[in-house]
């Protein structure tokens, strides 16, 4: 019997998303929209003189995966390297889509293990990743092409 999809522990992770608030002068802000359901995740970040994530503000505005999702991000991206989330991100999408079958090694992430069989699902869970992994990006990128302060 397959565990239903909007379980006990994903809609708790809806109602405590840390971070959710919007960052006033962020070096990066991304977002991404879910063309299937219509979801939305604005992250907004700074990064230290290290490369790490020392900020991190998000707007959430999906479905109760893309919550979750955007949940467990923030609750442990603070500290993480631009590359740390970039194979966070990657390996989300690599075990969705069903190429990986070990847990994406970040906090948490079996909770979407009911959401395997449901492709449509999918775009919501990576959002909050996938804008993550480009603020990062873009922040050190950027970061670089300034130079030192």
């Amino acid at each position: 019997m397959n565990a239903p999809l909007y379980n006990a522990e994903i809609l708790r992770l809806t109602t405590a998303i840390p971070h959710d608030r919007r960052l006033p002068d962020p070096m990066a802000s991304v977002e991404r929209r879910s063309p299937i359901c219509g979801s939305r995740v604005t992250v907004d970040l700074n990064l230290d003189a290290d490369g790490r994530v020392a900020e991190i503000g998000m707007l959430v505005r999906a479905c109760a995966l893309g919550q979750a999702s955007s949940a467990l991000l923030s609750a442990s991206v603070i500290g993480r390297s631009v590359t740390e989330l970039a194979a966070a991100r990657d390996s989300l999408a690599e075990w969705l889509a069903g190429t990986r079958r070990e847990v994406p090694d970040w906090p948490g992430m079996n909770v979407f293990a009911p959401a395997l069989t449901y492709s449509a699902r999918h775009p919501s869970i990576r959002l909050a990743f996938e804008a993550a992994a480009q603020a990062a990006q873009d922040a050190a990128q950027d970061a670089v092409a300034q130079g030192p302060r």
